[in-house]
């Protein structure tokens, strides 16, 4: 299992059922506050340089779904500097593995190509064969045994939530 340093906005609902998911697989974390972590430009740039940049945003926050912020029409630079000076806007979480692999955001495809099957017993999505996991072969068989409900394919900022509506706590 892998160790995270797990950036997060405290409270956020969301965050709380993310690291819930983390934490049955058997990862640990390292919480952070996104909001008072003292990010820098290449900080920042080291979590979201690969992504687009309409993906660096956290679609529930009050001005993205007010249409006050459409990330879509910001450049790299606008992004960065909104990004820099309200972290309320970053798309969250932000995950570091030990070895200095990042991720963004809760897309429980990404995070298990990210750090391996959410579910004990469980074939990482996307993953044909149940040898490359250690898993059995009948793992990823919806009539196997080990097999769970399947989670959301995304676990993002306040997901469960109207896909309009901001977590329930202040900001």
């Amino acid at each position: 299992m892998s160790h995270i340093v797990f950036y997060e906005k405290p409270g956020c609902g969301g965050n709380a059922r993310q690291r819930a998911v983390l934490e049955a697989a058997g990862h640990t974390l390292e919480r952070r506050n996104l909001l008072t972590a003292h990010w820098t430009r290449e900080r920042l740039l080291d979590f979201l340089w690969a992504l687009p940049v309409a993906q660096w945003f956290n679609r529930t926050a009050p001005r993205v779904t007010r249409g006050e912020v459409m990330p879509e029409q910001l450049d790299a630079e606008a992004a960065l500097a909104l990004l820099l000076a309200e972290p309320l806007l970053i798309r969250r979480p932000l995950m570091q593995r030990d070895d200095g692999e990042r991720l963004v955001g809760f897309d429980t495809a990404e995070v298990e190509r990210f750090l391996g099957p959410l579910r004990p017993g469980q074939v990482p999505t996307g993953t044909t064969s149940a040898t490359d996991t250690g898993a059995s072969a009948n793992a990823g068989h919806p009539s196997s045994p080990t097999r769970k409900q399947p989670l959301p394919a995304s676990l993002e900022g306040c997901a469960g939530l109207s896909p309009t509506a901001g977590c329930r706590t202040p900001v």
